[in-house]
């Protein structure tokens, strides 16, 4: 298997340096399509808004690479809305995108919904926590969509510390990732273990294939998004971009067990596990005056359908293709 993984990094794996911005630019001239980058955000009232003048600044002002930049908030309490408008994003709130439709709570329902709020050919995808912000975490996986019509998705991979009250600990961040979603993905589609940071928030893609896959509502999005993308494009059609080191805020251990718990579930689901062999509850432990206390949280792997098959989505598709071809 090795021999295999190391075949496909030399194709479709490359550093952002290996597509300059100008070269970009050219690219998405000659092809006409159009970038939106859509950022889910929930309490990020510290980080969102650097993250959003970042891109605004690089890829808007300085260079037209993005068309559109959303936050799309998901029911924040904080200034993250203020923050990110005064930044120069278009804020959409979660509830206002197909708001006949009972929310389901987590990141993956944003993400899908997100496709009704956007319009471009290629979405990216950046989560709103990271620190030291660079733009080429956009402009780099954006860009082997623009110049390689083959590619459909591409992952963001980089270094990822672990950030303390005491340092830094180099790699030591990820924990899910090589506990979890690595062994799953080397063991069950060993076709998807050259991915570095297979469930890293940065990702871009088409929209023509984004439309077509399901989406988790919660913690397992990245994973199902993956493999369902290597089912309807292939491995060829997967690439990934080094971007240098991503920083963001850590979670504890119960949280990082709850999140563990719902990958290895929509894992599952797309391994036809019969559901009666799965218990979707998890045990955890509290230390309390009374000693340790289990509590329970249910394992909850919703899933939305294709964007394609929802009739307000092929409504706007149709109306907007009728804008760009007339005679159709």
């Amino acid at each position: 298997m090795l021999d295999q993984v190391e075949d496909w990094l030399s194709r479709r794996s490359w550093s952002a340096a290996a597509r300059p911005l100008p070269a970009l630019l050219e690219a998405k001239r000659r092809s006409g399509l159009t970038v939106s980058v859509v950022l889910p955000a929930l309490d990020e009232e510290e980080t969102v808004g650097e993250i959003v003048a970042t891109i605004r600044r690089d890829l808007v002002e300085a260079v037209p690479l993005v068309d559109e930049l959303v936050v799309v908030d998901s029911g924040s309490v904080d200034r993250t809305a203020h923050e990110a408008e005064a930044a120069g994003a278009r804020v959409v709130h979660r509830d206002q995108i197909l708001p006949h439709l009972p929310v389901e709570p987590g990141k993956g329902e944003v993400l899908w919904r997100s496709l009704l709020a956007t319009s471009g050919d290629i979405v990216c995808f950046v989560d709103s926590d990271l620190r030291a912000f660079d733009s080429a975490f956009v402009s780099g996986i954006v860009g082997p969509l623009l110049t390689d019509p083959d590619v459909a998705f591409v992952k963001a991979m980089y270094d990822r510390p672990f950030e303390t009250e005491t340092g830094s600990i180099p790699a030591g961040g990820g924990r899910v990732t090589e506990l979890v979603a690595r062994p799953l993905l080397n063991l069950h589609w060993p076709l998807l273990a050259g991915f570095v940071q297979p469930l890293g928030g940065e990702y871009a893609a088409r929209r023509s294939l984004l439309e077509r896959l399901p989406f988790p509502t919660g913690y397992g999005v990245e994973l199902g998004l993956l493999v369902d993308a290597l089912g309807l494009v292939g491995l060829d059609g997967l690439a990934q971009v080094d971007v240098g080191v991503r920083r963001h805020r850590h979670q504890d251990a119960q949280a990082l067990g709850r999140m563990a718990a719902t990958i290895y579930r929509t894992a599952l689901e797309r391994l036809k596990t019969p559901e009666e062999t799965v218990r979707p509850e998890l045990v955890q432990f509290t230390r309390t005056a009374a000693g340790f206390t289990p509590h329970s949280t249910e394992v909850v792997t919703v899933e939305r359908p294709p964007m394609a098959s929802v009739p307000e989505y092929r409504a706007r598709q149709g109306s907007v293709q009728r804008e760009v071809c007339p005679h159709l």
